[in-house]
């Protein structure tokens, strides 16, 4: 394995998995200084790039999937890259290179599908997190899946993308997964 797949994976997994969902400057501040160079620097690659394991993958979805949302956190930054990390997850997907990681880095692997508002993602997100028999992220699986059924897109997103509440968003309150 090539350093950066090993550095990303090696810090990511090596967190305390309480701090994959909650928000904490000094991982935020952490992940900036160690990997935004990075980031920059890989985001340039064509998808293919990172096709050519399982772990490259994984460490790619993680990078542009994961990192950016610590790295940018209240910022539109945060989703700059998850069209490049759904591609990959698809494609991961496709080749089923899914088959051949651990349950918890499966489940980042199908990540991106959770982060898209695009239905037929979020229809493949919950079959996919529902075949990895975790009723947890299902659970959240479905919640994401249940808002862009229901809106198109995430309303807690909004704000931070400069777009203007619709009235059904408005009478639903602020409507976040968790």
């Amino acid at each position: 394995m090539t350093d950066w797949r090993r550095d990303v994976l090696t810090y990511w997994f090596g967190l305390d998995p309480k701090q994959w969902w909650r928000s904490e400057p000094e991982v935020d501040d952490e992940i900036r200084q160690r990997f935004s160079k990075l980031w920059a620097e890989k985001r340039q690659l064509p998808v293919d790039a990172f096709l050519e394991d399982s772990l490259t993958a994984l460490a790619a979805i993680v990078l542009f999937d994961q990192f950016p949302r610590n790295m940018f956190r209240d910022s539109a930054e945060q989703f700059a890259t998850d069209h490049l990390a759904l591609a990959i997850a698809k494609s991961a997907v496709d080749r089923g290179f899914d088959d051949n990681l651990q349950r918890q880095e499966r489940g980042f692997l199908y990540m991106p599908f959770q982060h898209s508002e695009v239905l037929a993602d979020q229809n493949w997100s919950v079959q996919l997190f529902t075949a990895l028999g975790d009723d947890y992220q299902l659970g959240f699986a479905k919640k994401h899946h249940d808002l862009i059924e229901r809106f198109g897109r995430f309303p807690h997103r909004n704000a931070i993308l400069g777009r203007a509440p619709r009235p059904d968003e408005v009478a639903a309150g602020n409507v976040v997964p968790w």
